[in-house]
């Protein structure tokens, strides 16, 4: 039998702390949610248990905890791995962070302060220098810190925790990065009309330009491959 390979995901685990529950918690669900390693990838139990110096049981729990919130799946005979969704299963999830930011927007735009507005401003330059360089990875990122800065000033905490877990199950797929240039060109340029209706209060523009946005990137998701997998063949949830 040959030797089994050493998961990708160890090599990008930071150990600088005691192996305390939630720092094994916090780190697992960063490498997760930073796209460093695709869907599927392993996560060996003992392995991570050695690395961060404890016994399996806190390890086992903070993998129940990320299985919990869809970022880690478990099969009886297989062992842990990062969740892999259905391109049925990221469309939907697309639609639920539709549904939460559009509750959202109103009162973010009418209660925004003066370092909201700011901090939209400042994360809008930087996904337009993601677009100069053409760094897709860059995009992807502050594409999610566009969206935060534009939701977080409504102060509806209980629908940001909502909105946050349903970005996290999608961010295995890393969308933005997979998509062409010319599809990021275009939804930037939404997120510029969003950024200056935002700043100038104005709900009702606000709310059409984000419909429109959402529309664009649910036809821009349809085109994501289904071969490199990143996303898994829609008969196996049918299965499930």
């Amino acid at each position: 039998m040959p030797p089994r390979r050493r998961s990708a995901l160890l090599a990008r685990l930071v150990i600088d702390a005691p192996g305390r529950p939630q720092v094994i918690l916090g780190e697992l669900r960063r490498v997760i949610l930073d796209g460093a390693v695709p869907p599927l990838t392993v996560i060996p139990l003992r392995e991570v248990a050695e690395l961060f110096g404890v016994s399996h049981i806190p390890v086992r729990e903070a993998l129940k905890t990320l299985i919990g919130e869809g970022l880690v799946t478990h099969e009886p005979h297989g062992g842990y791995a990062v969740a892999q969704l259905t391109a049925a299963e990221l469309r939907e999830m697309y639609i639920v962070r539709e549904t939460l930011e559009t509750a959202s927007l109103a009162a973010a735009a009418l209660n925004a302060s003066g370092a909201d507005r700011a901090a939209l401003i400042e994360v809008n330059a930087l996904l337009e220098q993601a677009i100069r360089d053409d760094d897709p990875v860059a995009y992807h990122r502050e594409s999610r810190n566009f969206h935060i800065a534009l939701t977080k000033p409504s102060r509806m905490f209980r629908l940001l925790h909502m909105l946050e877990s349903a970005w996290n199950v999608t961010e295995p797929v890393q969308s933005m990065v997979h998509i062409s240039r010319g599809d990021r060109v275009r939804l930037h340029t939404d997120h510029a009309l969003m950024m200056d209706a935002f700043l100038a209060r104005d709900v009702d523009c606000l709310l059409l330009v984000a419909e429109r946005h959402h529309r664009r990137l649910e036809t821009v998701i349809a085109t994501l491959p289904t071969d490199t997998g990143l996303l898994a063949p829609e008969d196996i949830s049918a299965a499930q």
